[in-house]
């Protein structure tokens, strides 16, 4: 049995019940903006970081705004959800409690913006679970390359074969693999599509935290 120390979670569909808020936000801004959304915008958005998507919206749609205008109105946007209305995904609390009486260091790698994830964090009382949190405005990139889960496992103390990486999209799912990650699939209701590949590349997939919440799972931890 192969025994891990430490945790990596993902933040947008693995913690916080937030996709589909970030799926209408694309929406919004395109429409406030004079532009009819393409059906696919959402799809090829998940997975740039936040600057790159801010330029990509810049090229492609030929805005009059610079990259930075566009992130810092997405950010207005977003804001009051993080702030004040996002929930938790049905058991994470619980989950991230046992960790921690268990001593398990735990970390979050996410391509948001980071003053949302405090906001977030700290309004639902889960941010003294995470020894750090990284994202691609602390030098490394999206989660296409796997430098962000890399450095996070390094902060923890802990090799890529000795932590597990909890992701619901697939893109990532698949990096964190790739550099030697035990990885676990999260079934979030945005990523239906992707489900059965997510189960074919991760060592397991949940769809509640409440599954993984057992005496059987913190066993493998030492």
């Amino acid at each position: 049995m192969k025994h891990y120390k430490s945790i990596i979670f993902d933040m947008d569909g693995t913690l916080l019940d937030s996709m589909e808020m970030w799926a209408q936000l694309d929406r919004r801004f395109l429409l406030e903006n004079g532009i009819e959304p393409p059906p696919d915008i959402s799809d090829i958005v998940k997975k740039m970081t936040i600057d790159t998507s801010s330029a990509y919206f810049v090229d492609r749609f030929a805005l009059s705004m610079t990259p930075q205008q566009v992130r810092l109105r997405v950010e207005q946007l977003a804001a009051e959800a993080y702030e004040q209305d996002l929930p938790l995904k049905t058991g994470a609390a619980a989950f991230l409690k046992a960790a921690a009486e268990r001593g398990i260091p735990c970390a979050i790698a996410s391509v948001t913006y980071p003053a949302l994830l405090e906001a977030a964090l700290r309004r639902l009382g889960i941010r003294q679970y995470f020894r750090c949190i990284l994202t691609p405005e602390s030098g490394t990139a999206g989660k296409h390359e796997p430098e962000i889960y890399l450095e996070t496992a390094r902060r923890l103390g802990t090799s890529p074969a000795e932590t597990i990486v909890i992701e619901d999209a697939l893109y990532a799912a698949e990096t964190a693999v790739s550099a030697g990650f035990c990885t676990i699939g999260f079934r979030d209701a945005a990523g239906q599509a992707d489900w059965s590949a997510l189960e074919a590349v991760c060592s397991r997939t949940i769809g509640c935290w409440t599954e993984l919440n057992t005496a059987e799972f913190f066993s493998a931890f030492q």
